[in-house]
């Protein structure tokens, strides 16, 4: 247990869970109402999370600052928090490529502040074993105390940072690649009109494929937004690696067609199909 005070930035539908986990284990949930939205703040609220006015006041406030965000938005953010005096445990757990996740624990350190380099594998949890939070750096062992027996289960990984990075990159680079590459054939194939044989022989020689891709078109359409930037995160890992790093630029031109579905009801499949054959 924990009685430490944990600013949350931000609580959007994983962040929240994430700070529900550490909440149940005995911490105070701040985070910043400042910029964020309607939803965003019910969402918060309806969590138990105190609500600050701006980052600066949660800075002042926290001991320990969680950052799940867009990835593209990784970076500036712990560049505000730096420059807003924060000297604490600062948690990374977005979806970065392992240089990122460096950089980041480079610019808290020169501040004075410790850093852990996080990576979520999971949907926001419902129960216990559906979602880990993978950690590593010096003080990896003292942010997994703050999830440890909650359904945020922490793993550590590593005293490096951008190894807990790196794992969620390889990870994310199967999982959310081969849902891109599956839409992406379907809709070929649509294109072509020879869907009805492709569906035929998909059910021959890939049982289930085709009713796991019209699921997953259903299910990833809101959030495609967001792994737009997650994709070119895992390009910049594989060209690091020395790897090519067009398939997961493809993959991020894949979800970039489903951004429209942003904060809307859920497409069906037709409409997933459209989005992305009306060029």
């Amino acid at each position: 247990m924990t009685s430490a005070i944990l600013g949350l930035l931000h609580p959007g539908e994983m962040g929240t869970s994430v700070g529900l986990a550490a909440q149940s284990n005995g911490a105070r949930v701040v985070w910043a109402a400042a910029g964020r939205s309607v939803a965003t703040a019910q969402r918060a609220t309806a969590a138990g999370f105190e609500s600050l006015p701006d980052l600066g006041a949660v800075v002042a406030r926290s001991y320990v600052i969680v950052s799940v965000c867009p990835p593209h938005g990784a970076e500036a953010l712990a560049q505000e928090v730096v420059a807003a005096g924060f000297r604490g445990l600062y948690i990374d757990a977005n979806a970065i490529c392992p240089e990122r996740a460096r950089r980041i624990a480079a610019l808290v350190a020169t501040a004075g502040g410790r850093f852990v380099d996080g990576g979520i594998i999971g949907n926001p949890p419902r129960g216990p074993g559906e979602t880990r939070l993978y950690l590593s750096g010096p003080d990896a062992e003292q942010a997994a105390a703050l999830f440890r027996g909650t359904l945020q289960e922490p793993i550590v990984v590593g005293p490096e940072p951008g190894t807990a990075s790196a794992l969620k990159m390889a990870y994310a680079a199967w999982n959310k690649g081969q849902i891109a590459l599956r839409l992406a054939v379907a809709a070929l194939a649509r294109r072509e009109r020879v869907e009805g044989a492709f569906t035929a022989e998909w059910a021959r020689s890939q049982p289930g494929l085709m009713d796991r891709t019209r699921g997953d078109a259903v299910r990833v359409s809101a959030k495609a937004w967001r792994w737009t930037g997650e994709m070119q995160e895992i390009a910049s890992t594989f060209e690091s690696a020395g790897l090519p790093r067009g398939f997961h630029e493809a993959s991020g031109a894949i979800y970039e067609f489903l951004a429209r579905f942003q904060d809307s009801e859920p497409p069906n499949f037709d409409e997933v199909m459209a989005a992305m054959l009306e060029r």
